[in-house]
């Protein structure tokens, strides 16, 4: 992959701009001097912001950065440790906490609820407060959403964006409300939850009022919204995208074409490109050209809403980077970071740093490590001793570059770890070894980074609690403290 230069990124701003940018952009691959001098020449932007975009990285901590930086800049035929992801080159970040209400390693639920309500919750729980109890129907532990009242409050719309299941935990933490992550349709619904008045995350995001409802949604999860009858998986009988599409300039479209269609269009579109999730990109030979990737979906999202005269609010998520991890499946994960680079590069091209707020972050880590391994070295592969043969482990097996602390990939029957003698470690399939065995690779409770460009990006830096993030934005925002 090639990443575009700054001068190639921001084209469409002035040359005063350009040259600005250019200088942080270049920041982190320059010489220290040079990287100085970019440093000082930063102006804080204390402008309200117009618009804010929020990337969030599933599962993306800072061994994962670190990983798919290599792994890209290998792919680009340049030094992969000095290489820089589109996000690398932004001029303000640091280190953000995460844990839950409950725990001290967090889920993707709580995380990317604590970023978009301001409100650290239970795992598990969407858009609800810390005294919520997982599965315990209770509207009273409702709380509003950055993207419901920069809409309500503020006129702007609001995007979602997802390789996963639109209904998955960190997407619908932009627009619902629920104690169980799970209750994704009715059917997942408990019936005390139903008699309680709670509704599954799917309903909500269809059926929500006008000054609340996101304006453009693009992922997966179409079963949710489906009747059983029709080969999805509610029990209600209710279709949602024809729901959707009954209302005034909407539209529901289930492929690329159409996808583009409807943004030419300027209507509200629903797209929902799989039955749950999007593919793997990895898998893109055999996913075919009319599902989107996560670049296109951004691109389609930033250009729907950017006639909207107030402005916008967008959530775009990488799913698959933690999806890929929990199978062990390392260059399926680091991939789809590449992919979620490409999507902020294009956001970059696509918007003016003068009026629109970008932050990229993650909801969580994982238990990735990086062992070791020369500069020239796949990061993929094994490390190497000098005679370029595998380096043996004291087990006497060969080491990767990069192992799991759990994971598929574990040890297994107490026969120790498997030899790599043979085995192609490089392969989209290759499930990465693991120290401990367990059926999924375990989240892991370290900060994760959060890097920022825009009005307001300065004060997205040092040690950050999860919930500052919804602060940063919504002081941006110029919205009040608390919800009228």
């Amino acid at each position: 992959m090639t990443v575009p230069n700054s001068r190639r990124a921001f084209k469409a701003l002035g040359a005063t701009c350009v040259a600005a940018l250019s200088l942080v952009a270049t920041a982190a691959s320059a010489t220290p001097e040079a990287a100085l001098e970019a440093a000082l020449a930063r102006t804080p932007n204390s402008a309200p912001a117009r618009n804010v975009i929020l990337f969030i990285g599933d599962g993306m901590g800072v061994s994962t950065v670190t990983a798919t930086r290599i792994l890209a800049g290998q792919r680009a035929g340049v030094d992969g440790a000095s290489y820089d992801l589109a996000f690398d080159r932004m001029p303000y970040g640091g280190l953000v906490r995460t844990y839950s209400a409950d725990a001290l390693v967090t889920d993707s639920a709580n995380g990317a609820s604590a970023i978009t309500t301001g409100h650290r919750t239970i795992n598990g729980g969407i858009g609800v407060d810390g005294d919520a109890r997982r599965g315990v129907c209770d509207p009273s532990r409702n709380v509003p959403t950055l993207a419901q009242r920069a809409k309500r409050e503020l006129g702007k719309a609001v995007g979602v964006v997802s390789t996963a299941a639109i209904t998955d935990a960190s997407p619908a933490a932009f627009y619902a409300h629920v104690p169980d992550r799970n209750w994704q349709s009715d059917a997942d619904l408990p019936p005390a939850a139903r008699e309680a008045g709670c509704v599954d995350i799917a309903a909500q995001l269809v059926t929500a009022a006008e000054d609340l409802r996101p304006d453009l949604v693009l992922g997966g999860g179409l079963s949710f919204f489906r009747p059983a009858t029709a080969g999805g998986r509610r029990q209600d009988g209710q279709d949602l995208t024809a729901a959707w599409a009954a209302r005034p300039s909407s539209v529901f479209v289930s492929d690329r074409d159409g996808m583009t269609a409807a943004v030419a269009a300027g209507q509200d579109v629903l797209g929902l490109f799989a039955d749950i999730h999007i593919p793997h990109e990895i898998n893109r030979p055999t996913t075919g050209s009319q599902v989107p990737t996560l670049e296109e979906m951004t691109r389609a999202a930033i250009t729907r809403l950017a006639g909207e005269p107030q402005g916008y609010v967008l959530l775009i998520e990488g799913a698959h980077i933690d999806k890929a991890h929990h199978a062990g499946l390392i260059n399926a994960s680091l991939t789809e970071g590449i992919e979620l680079s490409k999507a902020v590069a294009a956001a970059q091209e696509m918007t003016d740093p003068a009026n629109t707020l970008i932050i990229v972050t993650a909801d969580h880590s994982h238990g990735l490590v990086l062992n070791g391994g020369g500069l020239g070295d796949d990061v993929l592969g094994l490390i190497k001793g000098p005679t370029g043969a595998p380096r043996l482990a004291a087990d006497g097996k060969p080491l990767p570059i990069l192992t799991y602390a759990t994971g598929p990939g574990g040890p297994r029957d107490g026969a120790g770890r498997p030899t790599l003698e043979g085995v192609d470690v490089t392969a989209p399939d290759h499930v990465r070894q693991a120290g401990v065995l367990s059926p999924s690779a375990a989240h892991a409770g370290e900060d994760v980074p959060a890097y920022a460009q825009g009005p307001g990006a300065h004060l997205v830096t040092g040690s950050m609690d999860q919930p500052y993030l919804f602060q940063v934005m919504r002081h941006a925002l110029r919205l009040p403290a608390e919800a009228p």
